[in-house]
């Protein structure tokens, strides 16, 4: 069904949109974003884009919960450095005044690997798993989750969540080729109820309004 029939059905009340919670891995969907802008970070709403995401897949988005990492920041940073930190700062303290949209941080890990330094994601994945298995006390009345990530780590929690009755949807991206960017876990498709694959469109069409969530 067209996201345009969807909203006249709603318009004439004859369809009924499910409660839905959207659960973000910010480092997947960062990455991609600036895939799609040919190396440099697409400038959308990031609110709007996961009410988009639902309302394609007759549902309503009732909470957002947003899983990211500060940038690592040495005892002597860089301007670059500097900058970097200050614009995550600016864009967390702003997300923050969005009643519904729930942030978790982790913490950026540096690592030296062959005289080159390496930057990872720690804490990050735990904390949405304990996130989604919460959903069934918090919120008992969503049976559909929202997912965007490409980890297999969220597989066994995915099932637990479906022998309770709660359904997932996978919002990802994966290439192929030996030289592919991207890849998500084979387990991971097989163990949700529905995968659709994110593109370019589902950034660029929601554009970022005065005083919009950017990202």
């Amino acid at each position: 069904m067209s996201l345009f029939l969807i909203l006249c059905l709603l318009n004439m009340g004859q369809l009924k949109m499910d409660d839905t919670a959207v659960f973000i891995d910010g480092g997947f969907l960062s990455k991609l974003s600036k895939h799609f802008g040919n190396g440099r970070y697409l400038v959308y709403d990031l609110i709007e884009f996961s009410r988009k995401l639902s309302r394609k897949q007759n549902l309503n988005c009732k909470k957002i919960f947003y899983y990211t990492a500060p940038p690592f920041l040495p005892s002597n940073p860089s301007p670059e450095e500097t900058k970097r930190k200050r614009d995550y700062d600016t864009f967390i303290s702003a997300m923050k005044k969005y009643q519904d949209f729930i942030i978790r941080e982790g913490r950026c890990q540096r690592l030296k690997i062959n005289n080159k330094f390496e930057y990872g994601q720690k804490g990050v994945d735990s904390l949405m798993v304990m996130d989604l298995m919460d959903i069934l006390i918090d919120f008992p009345q969503i049976k559909k989750i929202s997912l965007i990530a490409t980890d297999s780590d969220f597989v066994p929690v995915i099932k637990k969540l479906n022998e309770r009755n709660v359904s997932t949807i996978l919002h990802t991206y994966y290439e192929t080729g030996r030289k592919a960017l991207f890849s998500t876990s084979n387990e991971l498709i097989k163990s949700v109820n529905k995968y659709i694959l994110l593109n370019k469109d589902d950034f660029t069409s929601c554009p970022l309004k005065k005083n919009g969530a950017k990202r």
